[in-house]
């Protein structure tokens, strides 16, 4: 299991992840990408789900037409941890091409 980042290195990331927020009620961290259209945004979803099975982290989103609303945290850890922080830099990569 993955422990906890510490809120240093929480804000840190914060920092160069452009877009993110902090959700200290809900111990996760949210960003909201909006794409051209439905397609893109579901072709964004798609390459991000396969990653996230990959890591066995799974995120918690929802897609409204050309918007995705993301949120990340583990659960079993209570919180943000560095899996999060991985699938959201995939999810930035994968925003930019």
């Amino acid at each position: 299991m993955a422990n906890i980042i510490s809120d240093e290195r929480r804000q840190n990331a914060l920092g160069h992840l452009r877009g993110w927020m902090d959700d200290v009620p809900n111990k996760a961290i949210v960003k909201t990408f909006q794409f051209s259209d439905f397609k893109a945004a579901f072709a964004w979803m798609t390459q991000v789900a396969l990653r996230a099975e990959q890591m066995n982290h799974h995120p918690e989103w929802s897609n409204v037409y050309n918007k995705v609303t993301v949120k990340l945290t583990t659960h079993d850890a209570g919180g943000v941890t560095s899996l999060d922080l991985e699938l959201a830099d995939y999810m930035e990569e994968a925003f930019a091409t």
